[in-house]
């Protein structure tokens, strides 16, 4: 078994009774774990994963994918904040996706994890600006090496992923 720490970014169902959740974590990347049994009422998990919760967590490796099995999780931090207002929410969608764009499964990317902790610990206390949303996308250019003084970041970063949607939107309702 592996301890880890990290942040849920992604809840997908997997069966009537499973989940895939997916972490972002200090020491291994963007893990993906199979909760089995989190969609029933009464799992040991229930109340214990939402998207940008943070934690520790047990998993038992797989030696055949890149999808590991959840044992136990116990939570640090709840963001509540985050989920209270719309624009936060999408806000923080919009920095977990571009860190999924720019990340491979299983490869320790500390600063990025540093950095995902900073924007939702900046979020869960302060309304999301402009500005924040591009200093995110700067200091995730400037982590992957790829800052260009005389390009905006976000020109930057699309050179090297697609930049999500929900971006637009973003934009939209900062205006």
């Amino acid at each position: 078994m592996n301890k880890c720490q990290g942040i849920i970014i992604r809840k997908t169902p997997l069966t009537e009774s499973s989940m895939i959740v997916t972490w972002c974590t200090i020491d291994h990347g963007v893990l993906k774990t199979v909760a089995k049994g989190a969609r029933r009422p009464k799992s040991q998990f229930s109340g214990k994963l939402d998207l940008f919760f943070e934690g520790e967590f047990e998993i038992i490796r797989s030696k055949k994918s890149d999808l590991h099995t959840l044992k136990e999780t116990s939570v640090l931090l709840t963001r509540v904040n985050i989920r209270k207002s719309y624009l936060k929410t999408l806000s923080a969608s919009y920095f977990v996706e571009l860190l999924n764009k720019v990340s491979e499964s299983d490869t320790p990317i500390k600063p990025l994890y540093d950095l995902l902790k900073r924007a939702l610990e900046y979020l869960e206390d302060s309304e999301p600006t402009l500005l924040a949303i591009e200093h995110y996308e700067k200091e995730m250019a400037r982590i992957l090496g790829i800052l260009n003084p005389e390009r905006p970041s976000i020109n930057t970063l699309s050179d090297i992923c697609k930049i999500p949607l929900i971006r637009s939107e973003i934009l939209k309702l900062l205006k």
